[in-house]
């Protein structure tokens, strides 16, 4: 299975937006690996971009130093690779594996000068005034894939700066070198790629001319991906046979912008929730097309889902330390053919695959409740194997932990003094925070949230 996927453009601190989007399809990966397919998993790093190109003039602006020539050029450079090294570390904090090939624009230069040229000679692009430009009307499959009526968007009109075009809806493969920014040596003079052609340069590079799925978010479907389609098509390339698109993110209802202040980095998520599976389960609770708006009581939505699972799993654990088995937890039952694994074969509704794992833990509770320990053992053995799949840790909140540890500690210390108004002070307090107690001969061994 060829699998690409738009990864991030490097000019600035990486958001929980690009989290959603890395996550979502290590999740596709992951199931994919799970029925038994080889994934080759591509992810583009773009870095070189006029974004880039502006934070690094910015910076050096601010600083008082000569944003031009050589000194921008090394700036950008800087800049893509600061960016490059936070996004790493933020997705490996998320706990989201790298991808088994991540090619970076600037080091496929030469490969995108020969598609380019190869274009030119199939009179698919054209030259003018130093810029190359792909001949939108001499693909007829143009519009395909985002529905739009090429012969509408035809209507349209030149605008500033359109003049070289000789159609408004051309699109620039090569882009005639600025006074000052970073450039390479190409036929048509010096100048760097446009940001479509990298995508369908690296994924066939890679993947070979056609593969199977093309990944990335719902706002690249138009220009970005049909522009790749476009001139991968028209170069001879069949290209991606599957596109799948990730919905967007909001943060209590609005886009996330910095000029809105709602604007989350995965740092700042982090320092408010050092849990990388609140955030992983608040994206999986909606499917992968649809938005998702943030709230911190989504987050604690995810808190309680993410509780309900480890406690089941530790009380089976305990029923079983404290039970005549001893240790053993017999083998689960098969996720082949579950409705977790129905689910995730119906386009990846991880919302069905999170209502599955709950049923597990429903129904593994209704055993313990009488005594069937083989069969919560089984139910316990599938829930790990379906977090696994979805990339989760389950590793609890030990401060969170500890504080209820420690009141049903003081709880039983007032039990056994007789103290049971302090006991049931003590049980109301943590009722209150969603704790449920299971009290045994042997005390409170058994504890979950609601």
């Amino acid at each position: 299975m060829k699998m690409y996927v738009c990864g991030p453009t490097v000019y600035d601190s990486p958001h929980i937006g690009h989290a959603r989007s890395a996550y979502i399809f290590e999740v596709v990966k992951r199931y994919l690996q799970h029925s038994g397919f080889e994934v080759a998993f591509v992810r583009n790093v773009t870095d070189v971009d006029d974004k880039i190109i502006r934070k690094a003039a910015d910076e050096l602006a601010s600083s008082g130093e000569d944003a031009s020539g050589e000194s921008l050029k090394q700036k950008v450079v800087e800049v893509s690779e600061r960016y490059l090294k936070e996004y790493h570390q933020a997705m490996d904090t998320l706990g989201i594996q790298r991808p088994g090939y991540e090619p970076k624009a600037t080091e496929n230069i030469g490969e995108m000068i020969r598609f380019i040229t190869e274009l030119i000679e199939k009179d698919k692009a054209y030259v003018s005034g130093g810029n190359v430009y792909f001949d939108v009307e001499s693909f007829d499959g143009y519009g395909d894939l985002s529905g739009q009526d090429i012969d509408q968007m035809k209507q349209g009109f030149r605008t500033a700066g359109d003049e070289d075009k000789r159609h408004h809806l051309d699109f620039a493969l090569w882009k005639n070198v600025k006074p000052g920014e970073p450039y390479w040596e190409s036929p048509w003079g010096e100048g760097r790629p446009g940001w479509h052609i990298e995508c369908s340069v690296m994924s066939t590079n890679i993947l070979g001319s056609e593969f199977d799925i093309h990944g990335g978010g719902l706002d690249l479907i138009f220009p970005h991906h049909e522009n790749e389609i476009a001139q991968a098509r028209a170069a001879g390339h069949p290209f991606a046979r599957v596109w799948m698109h990730n919905g967007f993110l909001t943060v209590n209802g609005e886009k996330m912008s910095k000029s809105l202040g709602n604007f989350i980095t995965v740092d700042n998520y982090f320092k408010e929730h050092p849990d990388p599976d609140l955030l992983k389960i608040m994206f999986l609770a909606s499917h992968y097309r649809s938005p998702v708006d943030y709230s911190e009581d989504k987050v604690k939505e995810a808190a309680a889902a993410k509780s309900r699972i480890t406690r089941f799993i530790k009380n089976v654990d305990l029923t079983v330390k404290h039970g005549e088995s001893k240790n053993v937890l017999p083998s689960g039952q098969d996720v082949a053919n579950s409705s977790f694994t129905k689910a995730m074969d119906d386009d990846f509704n991880t919302p069905g695959a999170l209502s599955a794992i709950f049923e597990a833990v429903q129904l593994g509770y209704n055993f313990l409740a009488v005594d069937k320990i083989e069969e919560a053992c089984k139910q316990r053995n599938f829930i790990c194997e379906c977090v696994k799949i979805l990339g989760l840790s389950l590793k609890e909140d030990e401060r969170e932990d500890k504080k209820i540890k420690n009141l049903i500690d003081k709880r039983e210390y007032a039990r056994n003094e007789k103290d049971f108004e302090k006991a049931d002070a003590i049980r109301k307090e943590l009722t209150e925070m969603g704790v449920v107690l299971a009290d045994t001969r042997e005390g409170t061994t058994l504890w979950w949230i609601k």
